[in-house]
């Protein structure tokens, strides 16, 4: 299966008509959050649009938690929730660990790890599961000049994933195999940065960028 994923649009979408030409064909849309930026809502509709592949999209810490309303609507919300798309098992949760600009989103440590856990409880497969994260866990995709500023809580669930798409980190875009979870940051949409991840025996990642 072959999965465009995308971060941090912004509510800037000028880019993503490009990035959707230079991926080609693909199976599915992956969206990591902040979609918007902080709102409003309904803008998130004109990025939806853009696709005719089937979407999962989470908020980031820069979305409203009121677009979980719309998300849920146009039936592609993953925050909190699991979905079975083939032979591969996708979880997700949105918003962030706690940041130091109060932004609209912004999760505990502890909650995101009971959004995780119960999760992860309600699986009885062998699938491949991928989590879809707007937070890179912690000491993955998430280094800054003043250090490592992912989930500690997502970090102790590296190798219970075999992908994680994360976002958030605009510096940090890349991948990293932990614990034999390979973690991809796509970079930032709104600069024309997303990737093409291809999932069979194993896992290959191919970053887009239009700019």
């Amino acid at each position: 299966m072959k999965l465009l994923a995308l971060s941090d649009p912004h509510g800037d979408y000028s880019h993503i008509e490009a990035i959707r030409e230079k991926a080609e064909s693909f199976d599915a849309v992956l969206i990591a959050g902040d979609l918007t930026n902080f709102g409003p809502d309904e803008e998130a509709l004109e990025l939806l649009g853009m696709f005719k592949e089937p979407v999962l999209a989470i908020p980031g810490n820069c979305d409203n938690p009121s677009i979980l309303k719309l998300l849920d609507e146009t039936g592609v919300n993953l925050h909190n929730s699991f979905r079975i798309i083939g032979d591969l098992t996708f979880i997700g949760v949105g918003g962030s660990n706690p940041t130091p600009f109060n932004t609209p989103f912004e999760l505990s440590e502890k909650k995101i790890g009971e959004y995780i856990g119960t999760l992860l409880s309600k699986l009885n497969d062998s699938k491949k599961i991928i989590l879809l994260s707007h937070a890179p866990p912690l000491n993955t995709t998430d280094k800054l000049p003043r250090g490592n500023v992912g989930s500690e809580a997502l970090a102790r669930f590296l190798g219970r994933f075999d992908l994680i798409v994360c976002g958030h980190i605009h510096e940090a875009r890349g991948s990293v195999c932990s614990n034999n979870t390979l973690v991809v940051n796509p970079g930032v949409a709104a600069r024309g940065q997303g990737s093409l991840i291809t999932i069979g025996d194993k896992i290959s990642v191919e970053f887009i960028d239009v700019l």
